[in-house]
């Protein structure tokens, strides 16, 4: 079918918005309209589609299967049309291009540094906007195309999104500055299976926390955890004022210069992969010219 001359840009618009609230008199207020006006306009895009959209029962309204997927591939098309006008923008001004990338707090030790070196070196006039987040927010404004590249420590990513190592680390343990083990005196962490340990917590990244119990596993003990966090600073604290261990990515040592001492892993099997991720679906143009940097 063609669509129809009648059909505007509008009622894609108001439908999403009912499709968001599930409220016409909510989403008549946010869109400035009034109730029986914004009612007509959802009834004359049904007509004109020939589809039911909503449910109606009483004063609550559901999406049909129809509407879920309408609500759905409008996002979609409303997110690629904001993208495609702010991009014009930006060439308009002789900017070739936006890229927005998430990361964890790791990956600002080096990789992303030398990265952006990169794209500065090879595309000068491409701007960014850099947000540190946790791996599963990245995956989610990835999925919703709110982020452009991903920084995270994962092992799977959700369909849609594609993976590429970027560097491969080493774990080291974590001490107070002034514990009697050192480089010289540690042999294994059995030594320290008395201790309690501050680690990141499964939240962080369930990979992550499997890979670094496997680590407690396979030095013959479980061990006692003292507290979980999602932050390095948070965990570097806490093991300064002796509430107990850790054990983190090599790289998460630089730039911290606090009471601690580190003694890398290198003599276990175990590594941590940094893993860049993106969506297969992202139209932006500059994104495939830039993950090919690193």
């Amino acid at each position: 079918m063609h669509l129809s001359n009648q059909l505007e840009l509008r009622h894609l618009r108001y439908f999403l918005m009912v499709a968001e609230e599930l409220h016409f008199r909510n989403a008549a207020e946010k869109l400035y309209i009034s109730q029986p006006g914004l009612s007509r306009q959802i009834k004359q895009l049904e007509e004109e589609l020939g589809i039911h959209l909503f449910e109606r029962h009483n004063r609550k309204v559901v999406l049909t299967p129809t509407g879920h997927y309408l609500r759905d591939q409008v996002r979609t098309i409303f997110k690629d049309l904001e993208f495609v006008v702010n991009h014009a923008q930006l060439l308009e001004k002789g900017i070739e291009g936006h890229l927005r990338l998430g990361f964890i707090g790791s990956a600002m030790q080096n990789v992303i540094p030398d990265f952006l070196l990169k794209i500065r070196k090879e595309y000068p006039n491409i701007q960014y906007d850099l947000k540190e987040m946790d791996n599963q927010e990245q995956i989610n404004q990835l999925l919703s195309q709110d982020i452009d590249i991903g920084f995270v420590r994962l092992d799977q990513v959700p369909i849609g999104l594609r993976m590429k190592p970027v560097f491969e680390d080493t774990f080291s343990l974590v001490l107070p500055k002034d514990h009697v083990i050192n480089e010289n005196n540690f042999k294994n962490l059995s030594q320290l299976k008395e201790e309690p340990f501050v680690l990141f917590d499964a939240s962080y990244s369930g990979s992550y926390y499997k890979k670094v119990m496997q680590i407690f596993e396979d030095s013959g003990f479980q061990p006692k955890v003292a507290h979980n966090t999602v932050h390095a600073t948070t965990i570097y604290r806490l093991v300064e004022r002796n509430f107990g261990l850790s054990i983190v990515p090599s790289t998460l040592q630089i730039g911290y210069d606090m009471d601690i001492k580190f003694i890398p892993l290198t003599k276990i099997k175990h590594r941590t992969t940094l893993q860049m991720i993106w969506n297969k679906n992202n139209n932006n143009p500059v994104l495939k010219t830039t993950i090919g940097l690193i």
